[in-house]
């Protein structure tokens, strides 16, 4: 029987990485997005493989109603990916503090009601992987004070996470994926995205499937004694500036 993973943001990305990588590694993924038309194509794409649901993982009520689905449907959950996240960047003498709000309520509540839905359901069976994927970002970062605050949160719960669920043989683990390939990246100017890929130790700019192979690193049933851990898939720039 196929393994269930729940991985959030899924259809676009980052996200859509990694759900490709689980599915090719023999997983059944609950592929969860806002967005319904990428949905729909993940949908068409990996058909028995996936099933996509749209999901607003800010809102307590539909995530309950979620995973009350899932028990219904699937029965057991081995593993989520939280992945979804936003971003709405500013100094912080210029932020508006519905743009903090909004983040956290997504990148930090929102994966903080998704994993303790899961960790309810984990602990019962007694087996689980949790993934949260932060940023380097957490370490921080200008003009980002909420979004490092919210990956910076994300680290400490998984951090908590693996205290309170590993006698349950139930790991916690956090990716901090730094300079990625993305629309967003994709959006700068190729001037500003040359100067941050100089600051890289590598030189180097990171591809989503960088992140789907640390995803899938730690899922994998034979990686068994790393918990509480953060991983950076970053180039080496958080050990600092290559220049």
């Amino acid at each position: 029987m196929k393994k269930n993973i729940i991985v959030t943001g899924a259809a676009k990305g980052i996200g859509l990485a990694i759900t490709t990588r689980l599915v090719s590694d023999g997983y059944f993924v609950i592929a969860v997005d806002m967005d319904k038309e990428a949905g729909g194509k993940l949908q068409q794409s990996f058909g028995e493989n996936l099933f996509f649901y749209t999901l607003d993982i800010s809102s307590e009520i539909d995530v309950s109603s979620f995973f009350n689905h899932l028990d219904q449907e699937y029965g057991s959950l081995y593993g989520i990916v939280n992945n979804a996240g936003i971003i709405r960047d500013n100094m912080i003498w210029n932020m508006p503090t519905d743009d903090f709000d909004s983040v956290i309520q997504i990148n930090l509540k929102g994966t903080w009601m998704m994993c303790k839905e899961a960790a309810i359901r984990m602990k019962k069976q007694q087996e689980g992987r949790i993934v949260n994927i932060a940023s380097r970002a957490w370490l921080g970062n200008r003009g980002q004070s909420n979004y490092s605050a919210s990956k910076a949160g994300v680290v400490g719960l998984t951090r908590v996470l693996a205290l309170e669920l590993g006698k349950y043989n139930v790991l916690a683990n956090a990716i901090a994926p730094g300079l990625i390939d993305t629309p967003m990246t994709q959006s700068l100017t190729p001037e500003v995205l040359q100067k941050l890929i100089d600051a890289q130790p590598t030189r180097s700019i990171g591809h989503p499937d960088d992140i789907a192979q640390a995803v899938a690193f730690l899922l994998h049933s034979q990686t068994r004694f790393i918990t509480g851990q953060t991983l950076y898939v970053d180039g080496g720039k958080s050990i600092g500036a290559g220049t």
